[in-house]
């Protein structure tokens, strides 16, 4: 199963901090073991960056932190089958300023895709490069943000695309189920426009989420609890809170396992809800 990760912080300058603290907490390798599609979004102002890994890298959570500042950053990391291009399919998937990830797996998507494809308005359609079952999930999550009329709205409040994300993931899990599948599938669903962060579950596939809040000690910045308040950063450090959201965990003392079917929200400000079925 594909490994997914979201950090959503107060802070755009200390998120290789905030990384450096999950690096016993989170796992970057699930049960495929090491990942050949491997990559992470992330904003610069008002730039959305991707970036690929080589399938053969050493990652470490601190190593997924952009060169930039940024407050919003997305990783996702799965073991993509022979034939299917890792430039194409890797994800996150970008459309504008929202990035999207899929962990999981829709089954019987061969015999459904065509129908869910007929869903999609050409404009969306155009934009899917590759062959997976994620991708055509993030035009459709597309699809509904656009026939809110507030796609692009940075005000566009969280709760709303929360719901339009778990309402995408029903109708995918229900189109399997419609064709005959022989098991649920697997809809877990991530996406930021990189002002708030929404995710859901779906499917019996763990996800998790943790807040971090500040602190006075910071091995990456070498702050300690006697730094003298007025060294550069401290105050900055003690300030800084963040929501996580992952799929894979070492450590889950901590960390708040989502309900089956529920959705997270997380707003600009940090105010975190959980939406039900």
């Amino acid at each position: 199963m594909s490994v997914a990760l979201a950090v959503l912080t107060s802070d755009p300058n200390l998120v290789r901090c905030e990384l450096h603290r999950l690096e016993e907490q989170v796992a970057l390798q699930g049960e495929e073991g090491r990942s050949n599609a491997v990559g992470i979004g992330a904003y610069a102002q008002d730039d959305v960056l991707l970036r690929r890994f080589p399938r053969d890298a050493d990652l470490t959570l601190e190593s997924l932190a952009p060169p930039h500042e940024t407050e919003v950053l997305l990783f996702h990391g799965r073991r993509l089958p022979v034939g299917l291009s890792l430039e194409e399919n890797t994800q996150p998937f970008r459309s504008r300023r929202w990035l999207f990830a899929h962990q999981g797996l829709l089954e019987d998507y061969p015999s459904i895709r065509a129908g869910l494809l007929d869903e999609v308005p050409d404009f969306l359609k155009r934009q899917i490069r590759g062959e997976t079952d994620s991708e055509v999930a993030f035009a459709l999550f597309l699809k509904r943000l656009w026939e809110t009329g507030h796609a692009d709205d940075p005000r566009l409040p969280a709760e709303v695309a929360g719901r339009l994300l778990a309402e995408t993931a029903r109708s995918l899990s229900q189109a399997s189920a419609r064709a005959g599948a022989a098991r649920t599938s697997t809809v877990n669903l991530l996406a930021t426009n990189g002002y708030i962060l929404v995710a859901t579950r779906l499917g019996g596939q763990p996800l998790y989420y943790t807040r971090l809040e500040g602190t006075d000690r910071c091995e990456v910045c070498g702050i300690t609890p006697e730094t003298h308040d007025t060294q550069p950063g401290v105050a900055a450090h003690r300030r800084r809170r963040s929501v996580v959201v992952a799929t894979h965990l070492k450590r889950p003392a901590g960390w708040v396992e989502l309900a089956e079917g529920t959705t997270l929200t997380v707003a600009a400000d940090l105010q975190v809800r959980h939406l039900g079925p």
